[in-house]
């Protein structure tokens, strides 16, 4: 996500990000890992919301997130934004719900031994 924000504030400024963000936009699936990881500044949020409204109706789009979405809005700093992001990807949405230790950790339970580190 945070790349992702990257080339989208550099895209108008830059060769290399604008023809990363061609790319995102022509292709029939997008994954952001990690979305609403950090605060977005109103100028991030808006930027994200008009690739997201880009993306709909032409490309899959697969979502990660620690986050539910009733807690975007506080990260976006945009109430209106935030609906209207959420408009188009709750539209026809699969919600997977994982409730399990993270997967990084879960695998090394030999540095903090059979304890969970999420307790």
């Amino acid at each position: 996500m945070g790349d992702l924000i990257h080339n989208l504030k550099t895209e108008e400024i830059t060769r290399k990000s604008k023809a990363r963000m061609k790319r995102i936009r022509e292709a029939d699936l997008v994954i952001i890992d990690d979305l609403m990881f950090m605060a977005m500044d109103q100028q991030e949020a808006n930027m994200f919301f008009h690739l997201i409204n880009d993306l709909y109706n032409q490309s899959s789009i697969i979502l990660t997130s620690n986050k539910a979405p009733k807690e975007w809005g506080e990260l976006l700093g945009d109430q209106a934004i935030t609906t209207a992001i959420l408009d188009r990807i709750l539209h026809r949405v699969e919600i997977i719900h994982l409730n399990e230790d993270s997967y990084r950790m879960k695998h090394r339970s030999t540095i903090f031994g059979e304890q969970s580190v999420s307790k």
